[in-house]
């Protein structure tokens, strides 16, 4: 990795320590070499059986809880971690999706606030909205004995509620980067809300560390004591965070606990090699028999806000039950698709990659792939939405022309190849004329909302966001460089 011009920041967090040019979404291998300021340690293998939460030096109330919610046994990630972040460490812990990891960092920070129950104990910072309330959901249950109070600021929300709420000095607050940053620039009196934090948590680190997340990190850690515990999460590595590794200023302890980018091996991953136009009609048909095969609910990716939406309404005149979650949607319609899915209102849930991360969803047994990933990571996150927590499950791509290269370079890093999907083709077409009637009908009712208009007024308001992005950033950069020269 390059870097330029260095600038002064929380030593605590040295990865932004250097201006870093833009990385590259491919993930580079865990050095060889350990720094030796790092503890590394990579086991994967099952927890023994003589082992329990009892012997992580969790308290009681702990233990009790996860015994109420059916956590009989710390997971690998749960059990090499756990202590280290009782012990004051720095944590950094890499393990697939479904292995446990948000209790691996929830229940040391709850078992610390129970000691000392004042003040804004912990911040997580987290990519997407829908992952900050499943947090949420999940620091409630675990904390459910202590009156925890918890606190998501995200974007969509109303900001002054959040201000208000914030004041409050909230036990745990879970952010995304860009609200919890305006917030603080905004208000004065919101950095010392934050003036004893213990714990700064960021979940689905690789994407929060992202350069395009930089400006927002920079100010969060502004407002951080300098003696916190930081704790990173993550189902995959990335050049940043293996910067982060070599950049380490304090003793950390690295757990690994994934070969790469890797599927468990209760998934059953298979493809349909389709014409692009009857897309529409294998996906009716396979939805269709959902009930046959034992799937109690299942989710659609696509690729595109556009697809999620026309895809919903097609569903929807197909008479099939479905919800459509897209960053195009309001926050509450977001929150409303993903209730209806997960208490089970509808079966089908149509998302673009704002559903890939981080959801658990114990009932999801199908995922299906209507639009390939350009990046084998992302298909790894997609389908890792099921067979977790050792369930079984199916993810079946759909491939056409076009995709023939992509799932090449999905099986080359899976190390395996899919499966092909089994189907009579003259069943599946049966009802082809059905399908594109609703198709026509469903392609009206996006024309008669106004979605296309709606969603370039969006993209018309990002640009101009990146733009001042850009010119602030320009403006920092002289302004560093002045100060060198006067220095």
């Amino acid at each position: 990795m390059d870097y330029e011009e260095e600038v002064e920041v929380d030593q605590n967090f040295p990865l932004f320590s250097r201006k870093t040019k833009p990385t590259t979404r491919k993930p580079v291998p865990v050095p060889t070499e350990n720094p030796k300021h790092l503890v590394k340690e990579t086991n994967s293998t099952p927890t023994p059986n003589h082992i329990s939460f009892s012997n992580l030096g969790l308290a009681e109330w702990a233990i009790q809880t996860c015994n109420e919610l059916g956590m009989k046994k710390p997971t690998p990630v749960q059990h090499h971690c756990i202590p280290r972040i009782l012990s004051g460490q720095d944590v950094l812990g890499l393990a697939q999706t479904g292995s446990g990891k948000t209790a691996a960092f929830a229940l040391p920070i709850l078992h610390r606030l129970a000691e000392d129950p004042y003040g804004v104990s912990c911040l997580v910072v987290t990519p997407t909205r829908e992952l900050a309330f499943q947090l949420a959901e999940q620091f409630r249950a675990l904390g459910s004995c202590l009156n925890l109070r918890c606190a998501v600021v995200v974007g969509g929300m109303d900001m002054i509620s959040q201000t208000k709420t914030l004041m409050q000095r909230p036990h745990v607050v879970i952010a995304t980067p860009g609200r919890i940053k305006v917030l603080i620039e905004q208000n004065p009196d919101i950095p010392p809300v934050f003036s004893r934090t213990k714990f700064l948590v960021l979940d689905e680190a690789d994407r929060v560390l992202d350069v395009g997340f930089e400006e927002e990190l920079r100010v969060i850690f502004q407002c951080l004591p300098k003696n916190r515990q930081t704790l990173l999460f993550s189902a995959t590595m990335t050049s940043n965070l293996q910067t982060l590794l070599e950049l380490s200023a304090n003793k950390a302890y690295f757990y690994e606990a994934y070969e790469g980018f890797k599927t468990v091996e209760s998934l059953k991953q298979q493809y349909i090699f389709i014409p692009k136009n009857v897309k529409d009609v294998y996906l009716r048909y396979i939805l269709s028999k959902i009930k046959d095969i034992g799937v109690r609910s299942a989710i659609i990716f696509v690729s595109t806000c556009r697809s999620c939406q026309l895809l919903g309404l097609l569903l929807e005149e197909l008479e099939i039950d479905a919800a459509a979650l897209h960053s195009y949607k309001s926050q509450s319609l977001r929150l409303s698709a993903l209730h209806k899915f997960k208490s089970g209102q509808v079966a089908i849930l149509v998302a673009t990659d704002v559903a890939s991360r981080g959801l658990d969803i114990p009932t999801v047994d199908l995922v299906i792939n209507y639009d390939i990933p350009r990046y084998p990571q992302d298909y790894v996150h997609r389908v890792g939405r099921t067979a977790r927590a050792g369930r079984g499950g199916l993810a079946v791509s759909f491939i056409t022309q076009n995709d023939v290269d992509l799932i090449h370079e999905i099986e080359a890093v899976l190390g395996k190849q899919l499966e092909k999907f089994e189907c009579k083709e003259n069943e599946v077409l049966e009802d082809i004329t059905k399908v594109y009637k609703a198709k026509r009908v469903a392609s009206m009712k996006m024309m008669d909302d106004g979605f296309e208009e709606k969603a370039e007024s969006r993209k018309a308001q990002k640009l101009k966001m990146q733009h001042e992005r850009k010119g602030r950033n320009k403006k920092q950069k002289r302004e560093r460089v002045a100060k060198d020269i006067e220095d």
